[in-house]
């Protein structure tokens, strides 16, 4: 599922979700001003559902990078896989998949240091 609509449908649910929440009851009741309670607090934790949803959107994307470069004949991973795949290469099957792996392995950790910087809850810390 992607495209812009269904974005800013979660991320208005999600923020009419949060600006329900006490601490946003508590900040206006502390004088912040309606843009600041918005951005500051409300929409920082409005933002992790529509964070993670985008970088499934990019693993599922892609997984369809091999389809999209064979039908139009780009040039790219996508069709160095289908090639391997139709010459029956099997170093380079398995060495576009692990690239795909390690992709998505980084998107993840991208997401995973985002969540950092957008929710103050979630901190890095070192386990002794």
């Amino acid at each position: 599922m992607s495209g812009g609509a269904w974005y800013a449908r979660l991320l208005r649910n999600t923020l009419l979700d949060e600006l329900g929440n006490d601490y946003v009851r508590t900040a206006r009741s502390k004088g912040v001003r309606e843009r600041g309670v918005l951005f500051r607090h409300a929409l920082r934790n409005a933002l992790l559902p529509v964070v993670t949803l985008a970088g499934l959107d990019l693993a599922y994307l892609l997984g369809g990078v091999v389809l999209i470069e064979a039908v139009f004949g780009w040039p790219g991973m996508g069709q160095q896989a289908y090639r391997a795949i139709r010459e029956q290469n099997l170093p380079m099957v398995m060495g576009t998949v692990l690239f795909a792996a390690v992709c998505v392995v980084f998107i993840n950790l991208a997401l995973d240091l985002s969540y950092v910087a957008l929710d103050p809850r979630i901190r890095l810390r070192d386990e002794k």
